[in-house]
């Protein structure tokens, strides 16, 4: 079993605080940002940052899809959803760059072994960068109005 990891980083014309506030906001806000690959979003518990609870449904690819039950953390300038479902972890890091704030999301989580690892690992990531970018950029979209 190999590591697979996917980064995608976006810089959003809005203070670093209100772009960290957005993402955890996962009550309201985080809603109307996701792509349409997340399906059955609801929050089981809380709704804003540390301490929330959150399910969805990931539609990876057509064939490929994974129930993420996720607890959300909070540690200064980074927001981490760890899946009580399997190994992957997703963090959001928000950090000042003058009146503007850049968010990286890195998804990572220990992927299959043998030929359906090493496609996993060549693979996966560029659709989750491609799902993470539609994400990141509703949110800018959302912020830079």
């Amino acid at each position: 079993m190999g590591q697979v990891t996917a980064t995608t980083t976006v810089e959003i014309g809005a203070p670093a605080q209100t772009v960290f506030a957005a993402l955890a906001d996962y009550a309201q806000v985080r809603p109307t940002i996701l792509p349409a690959n997340y399906r059955d979003y609801r929050v089981d518990e809380g709704g804003q940052g540390a301490g929330t609870v959150v399910h969805w449904v990931l539609q990876a690819t057509e064939k490929r899809s994974r129930d993420v039950l996720a607890d959300v953390t909070v540690a200064g300038d980074r927001i981490t959803e760890t899946d009580r479902n399997s190994t992957m972890v997703t963090t959001y890091t928000v950090t000042s760059v003058g009146d503007s704030a850049r968010v990286e999301t890195t998804t990572s989580w220990k992927g299959a072994g043998g030929i359906g690892g090493f496609f996993e690992k060549t693979f996966a990531p560029k659709g989750l960068n491609r799902i993470q970018t539609e994400l990141l950029g509703n949110l800018k979209s959302r912020l830079e109005k």
